[in-house]
C-alpha cells in the first residue's frame, strides 16, 4: 500500500500517489521473475481532459474528427533505424510524446486562411482523471493507494515473495519524499502457518495411528510395520500429485484418513502374526534358517489368504469417489484434488500390502 508519511499529507493528494504506484512502483515491481501483473487500486487515474466548445466548433467549421486526428498526430513516436558504431548501437527516434498542458494547447486543428487554429482557441484543456470504481482507505488516515502482485501460475511463491520485499526495499529508497510503501498483506505468513498445520496434522496423525495400532495388536513390531506404511503411502501420494501437477494444500492432503490407508497393513500384519505365533508352537528348537524359511512360508500363506479381503475393502473406497472425480467447473476444482490425493493414497496402499508388508512382517517377526 503507497501512502503519506506523517506530515506530508496535505504534499500528496490521491492523483500524485496514484501516478507514483504506476510510473515508479508498478514499473520496478514487474520485471521480477514470477510476477505476472501488477494491479492498482484506489486514487485517481491521472488524465489530460480537452473540453471542447461545440459553439466556436460549429462557428469555424471543425469536426471533432478532425481534433482527434491532430493530437493523435501530435502525440506518437516514430523510429528512424540505428547506428551501429563499434560494440554499440544507437537507435534513431522522434519523439513527439505530448507531455504538459501546453504542448496539448498548441496543437494545430486546422488553418484558417493564413490563421492556424489551436486546440486552445476552441476547447479548454486540463488536468483531469477517469472514472472510477471505488477508493481504498487504510486506519483512518484518508485515501491511499493499493498495488496488488499477481504471481505467476506455478511460481515458487516463497522465492517470489522473497524477491518481492528486495526490490521493495531499494524502490522504497527511489520514492519521493514522504511517501513510503507500507505492505499489509504478505502471503508468506499464510503458507507459513499452511505448511505447519499440514505437519502438525500428518504427525499428530501419524503418532495417534501408532499408539492406537501398538494398542489393539498388542506387539511394538506389529504397530511399527503397520505406522511405516503411513510415511511410504504419502511419499507415493506426493510423487503422483506431482507427476499430474495437483496442488499440495489443506483440502488435498488434508482428506487422507490414516485409518483408512492402514486398514489393508492391519488385517495382513495381524494374521501373519498369528500364523507365525501358531506355527512357532510346533517347534521347540529350530536353528536361524529354518526360522527365517518357516516365517517367510507363513507370510506367504497369510498374507495370500488376506490379501483380498484386505485389497476389496480399499476398492470400493476408490469407487465411491468415482462421482467426485467427475465433477467439473468450481465442484472440480475444489473436491478432485481432494480425490485424487485421496485415491493416490489408497493406490499406494494397496501396492504396500502386495509386496512391503509381507516382506516386513516376515523380517521382524
Amino acid at each position: 500500500m503507497l501512502e503519506t508519511e506523517p506530515g506530508y499529507e496535505d504534499q500528496y493528494d490521491a492523483t500524485q500517489l496514484r501516478s507514483i504506484q504506476d510510473w515508479i512502483v508498478k514499473r520496478e515491481l514487474s520485471g521480477i521473475d514470477g510476477v505476472v501483473e501488477i494491479n492498482t487500486w484506489g486514487g485517481y487515474l491521472k488524465q489530460y481532459e480537452v473540453a471542447i466548445n461545440s459553439a466556436k466548433l460549429s462557428a469555424l467549421n471543425i469536426k471533432i474528427s478532425d481534433i482527434l486526428t491532430a493530437l493523435q498526430a501530435d502525440n506518437s513516436i516514430s523510429g528512424g533505424g540505428y547506428i551501429e558504431k563499434n560494440d554499440q548501437v544507437l537507435f534513431i527516434r522522434g519523439d513527439g510524446k505530448i507531455d504538459s498542458l501546453d504542448k496539448i494547447r498548441n496543437t494545430v486543428v486546422s488553418i484558417k486562411g493564413d490563421k492556424p487554429i489551436y486546440i486552445k482557441d476552441i476547447a479548454q484543456v486540463d488536468f483531469g482523471h477517469a472514472p472510477r470504481y471505488g477508493a481504498i482507505t487504510g486506519n483512518d488516515e484518508g485515501e491511499k493507494v493499493l498495488g496488488q502482485i499477481m504471481m505467476l501460475k506455478g511460481a515458487n511463491s516463497q522465492k517470489v515473495i522473497n524477491s518481492v520485499k528486495e526490490r521493495v526495499a531499494e524502490i522504497q529508497s527511489n520514492l519521493p519524499e514522504g511517501v513510503k510503501i507500507n505492505p499489509f498483506l504478505d502471503r508468506s505468513e499464510l503458507i507459513s502457518k499452511t505448511t505447519f498445520k499440514i505437519t502438525e496434522n500428518l504427525v499428530l496423525g501419524f503418532i495417534i495411528v501408532i499408539f492406537v495400532v501398538v494398542l489393539i495388536l498388542g506387539d511394538i513390531r506389529s504397530g511399527i510395520i503397520v505406522a511405516s506404511v503411513i510415511p511410504l503411502c504419502l511419499l507415493f501420494t506426493l510423487t503422483m500429485m506431482y507427476i499430474f501437477k495437483i496442488d499440495a494444500n489443506l483440502m488435498s492432503l488434508g482428506a487422507i484418513d490414516f485409518g483408512i490407508i492402514i486398514d489393508g497393513a492391519v488385517i495382513i500384519v495381524e494374521y501373519c502374526a498369528f500364523e507365525i505365533t501358531q506355527r512357532f508352537r510346533k517347534y521347540n528348537q529350530l536353528n536361524k534358517e529354518e526360522i527365517r524359511n518357516l516365517n517367510d512360508q507363513a507370510t506367504f500363506v497369510s498374507a495370500s489368504k488376506m490379501m483380498g479381503s484386505a485389497i476389496f475393502g480399499q476398492v470400493i473406497i476408490l469407487i465411491v469417489f468415482l462421482p467426485i472425480l467427475s465433477l467439473t467447473n468450481v465442484e472440480g476444482k475444489m473436491f478432485r484434488p481432494m480425490a485424487l490425493a485421496f485415491s493416490f493414497a489408497i493406490i499406494g496402499a494397496i501396492i504396500l500390502c502386495l509386496t512391503y508388508v509381507p516382506v516386513a512382517a516376515s523380517l521382524f517377526y
